[in-house]
């Protein structure tokens, strides 16, 4: 993890190549924890956080908020009581990018100053 969480994302225009299948395995391996999902014809990385609460939950959605907005680069978010679903692809090309792999591997970094369940 210490080699993408040293990254920064790139501006990605439309257009920017997706990561090739190997390059997705690749990477893939630096950030197990998160699963390859494909959800309406696009590939996303999705991970589930667990939380002891609501404000637990809700803080660590707020400091992911702030990373991505540190970063440009910005995930779909779902915070219920005790658990945030994290979900990152790269909405100009459609599909995963570098980047993606870049921000959940400094999500996951994050989620290491929180009390996950």
């Amino acid at each position: 993890m210490g080699g993408l969480t040293q990254m920064k994302c790139e501006a990605c225009q439309r257009g920017a190549p997706r990561v090739t299948a190997e390059e997705s395995r690749t990477l893939h391996k630096q950030v197990p924890d998160w699963v390859l999902r494909e959800q309406d014809g696009i590939q996303r990385l999705e991970r589930d956080f667990a939380f002891r609460d609501f404000v637990d939950a809700l803080a660590f959605t707020n400091s992911v908020g702030t990373l991505a907005e540190e970063e440009g680069h910005h995930p779909a978010l779902l915070t219920e009581w005790g658990s945030v679903t994290v979900t990152w692809w790269t909405h100009k090309i459609r599909g995963l990018h570098q980047n993606d792999f870049i921000m959940a591997a400094k999500t996951d970094q994050l989620s290491l100053l929180f009390d996950l369940q």
